[in-house]
């Protein structure tokens, strides 16, 4: 007999088997925190905040989706102007009870963002950290990595930035794991006094599954209190910064250890009693292991016959050292897979330095030097069974394994030599950047984080780009030893909200001759069509930019009458047709100093979006 289901599952229902993405097991997880928190007499809040991106770009919309039910559990989703700010703010709330003049208990948070934004919120991720988290409130800091580089303009991997912050990091294979890491989380950031990782990558955070709040742990372990005058290894005031550094290395690490050795949610999957040959993974690398384990036909039963042991890590950093030398134990053989650089390997060798019998240690290398698992782009199951299957050779004589590795080189080399097929993104119909990206004859134009990002692979005399928010600065440097006298520099308009408008700031501050192209298009389209967070209009950029220096600012619309009303634009501010726009360029590039076009026109995939809900006329 079919179950009766519905789509609010996933938000209302309480045990039992639930459908939803990983997007929307961050959604449900403060959901599950608050209610396990009432059941324990307490009266907490949640605060969500962050800043959109791929694999994360879709969490602010399914957050507005469920507010009627965030709402019923004291969560507040508030999206950040930029990542540093998000992360800042997200402090604040650890201080809310320092006075006595908190209105909960505790507020627990999360922050998202994904990896350029774990980059420039360094800064606020260390201060925050040293500082500590509230008895009843704790950090998830949720890092989108991009891998492969697909929608961005590096390749991340963000554990090491956390790592330098002093930060643990849980690191979810599944959907399941998004929810039951999540939860173990935020007790463990209560507990130690510390915000708490979470990697997501689009393998996981972008999957449907099935998920059981049944198997959820129902509750964790608290070990003895800390022996420290209250409040223990919480947040504090007055807090001196040698006093936080001291807390954080000498006291919140080892209560990070004496928490996963009460609580771990690392997995030995499988093992053998004479086990010589170790793997040990995590994440999506987990999901290659076992993929790679069926190409070369070994199962459960298999891998005991072989003397197999596979170790699943929910924590990757700082790996609790008893549990990885418990592990090791009687091993000949570890092999570590895991993307990118060597995280979990380094503190596996570290840890068993010296140990009697310490295994042979091996993952992006193998013993001999030879490379062996690479740490660029993104690994595939092939490559991890082909690496774990000429490891298993050394200490295995099996003629069905050395077969199967041999298909499965074989299959790579056929990968290898097939051609990719490619399709080069363009612009949406009737995108407003078919017409804002060109540039009059003789110019050249530096391009920026946004959909106008593609204009340098199309003939618009467009090539280079900076980080987001640093789109003009490049050319400071550059001016003084070039021979070109100006250039234009493309400038979403969220990018200009969440930090260009400094390095507008700073050409008007070094007198650069530059021409910033504001491309206001009045939606985030890039990641889904959300609005701004926070108030901007033409008018307010307008009066912004002239405020800064600016020398000169013209508005250049599809729709002049319309862009004319929206407010009051500072005197001698024109508004002309796009029609001219060449005309416009042309003019700004024979003036000094630094000059600013507002190209406004509404994103062409967002009106279409306004019209299906009868928000935006139909012409």
């Amino acid at each position: 007999m079919l179950a009766n289901v519905s789509l609010t599952d996933k938000y209302t229902k309480q045990s039992g088997r639930v459908l939803m993405t990983g997007i929307q097991a961050l959604v449900r997880l403060p959901m599950l925190q608050h209610a396990r928190d009432t059941e324990q007499g307490l009266n907490t809040a949640a605060y969500i905040t962050g800043y959109r991106g791929s694999p994360l770009g879709g969490l602010d919309l399914q957050y507005w989706q469920a507010q009627d039910y965030i709402r019923s559990h004291n969560i507040v989703f508030q999206p950040a102007i930029n990542e540093d700010l998000a992360a800042t703010a997200l402090w604040g709330t650890q201080q809310a009870e320092l006075n006595g003049e908190g209105k909960f208990d505790g507020v627990f948070g999360m922050w998202y963002g994904k990896g350029p934004g774990v980059d420039r919120s360094g800064d606020a991720f260390r201060h925050a950290n040293l500082a500590g988290t509230s008895k009843y409130g704790g950090v998830l800091v949720a890092m989108g990595d991009d891998h492969a580089c697909e929608s961005s303009t590096t390749a991340h991997q963000s554990e090491y930035a956390l790592v330098d912050a002093m930060m643990p990091i849980l690191n979810p294979a599944s959907v399941q794991d998004i929810v039951d890491f999540g939860l173990v989380g935020w007790s463990l950031s209560r507990y130690a006094g510390c915000w708490v990782g979470i990697k997501c990558v689009h393998d996981t955070v972008e999957a449907t599954a099935s998920v059981d709040l049944s198997a959820v742990p129902s509750h964790f372990s608290i070990p003895d209190e800390i022996k420290l005058t209250p409040p223990g290894l919480n947040i504090r005031w007055p807090d001196t910064p040698l006093e936080q550094e001291q807390r954080l290395h000498q006291q919140k690490l080892s209560a990070v250890h004496k928490f996963w050795r009460h609580n771990s949610l690392d997995q030995t999957v499988f093992d053998s009693p004479n086990a010589r040959f170790g793997i040990v993974t995590a994440g999506k690398s987990y999901s290659d292991v076992r993929r790679a384990l069926t190409e070369l036909a070994i199962d459960e039963s298999v891998a005991k016959r072989m003397n197999i042991r596979l170790l699943k890590l929910a924590m990757t950093w700082p790996l609790e050292p008893l549990a990885i030398k418990r592990f090791a134990e009687n091993l000949d053989i570890i092999i570590v897979v895991e993307e990118k650089r060597p995280l979990i390997e380094e503190q596996i060798k570290t840890l068993l330095y010296g140990t009697t019998n310490t295994p042979i240690v091996v993952g992006k290398f193998d013993d001999t030097g030879k490379m062996l698992l690479p740490s660029i782009a993104r690994l595939g199951a092939m490559e991890v069974a082909v690496a774990i299957g000429e490891q298993l050779l050394k200490i295995s004589d099996c003629e069905t394994l050395r077969l199967r590795v041999q298909t499965a080189k074989q299959l790579l080399h056929k990968e290898a030599e097939l051609t990719p097929l490619q399709r080069v993104p363009y612009f949406c119909a009737g995108c407003p950047h078919n017409t804002s990206t060109k540039v009059p004859e003789g110019s050249i134009a530096l391009a920026g984080i946004g959909c106008h990002y593609m204009a340098q692979w199309m003939d618009r005399s467009t090539a280079r780009f900076t980080q987001m928010g640093g789109e003009g600065a490049s050319w400071i440097g550059e001016s003084l030893f070039s021979k070109r006298s100006h250039v234009f520099q493309n400038v979403g308009d969220g990018t200009y909200l969440h930090s260009g408008l400094l390095a507008i700031r700073a050409a008007v501050a070094t007198q650069t001759t530059i021409t910033f192209k504001l491309l206001y298009n009045d939606a985030v389209a890039m990641t889904g069509g959300q609005p701004f967070d926070g108030t901007l209009s033409v008018p307010q950029i307008a009066h912004q930019v002239l405020a800064e220096g600016v020398v000169s600012v013209v508005v250049v619309s599809d729709d002049v009458n319309a862009t004319r009303t929206q407010g009051k634009l500072p005197s001698g501010v024109d508004v002309v047709d796009r029609r001219q726009l060449d005309a416009v360029q042309r003019d700004m590039r024979n003036r000094s100093g630094v000059t600013v076009i507002i190209y406004d026109q509404t994103c062409a995939a967002e009106k279409r979006r306004r019209r299906k809900r009868g928000e935006y006329s139909d012409p």
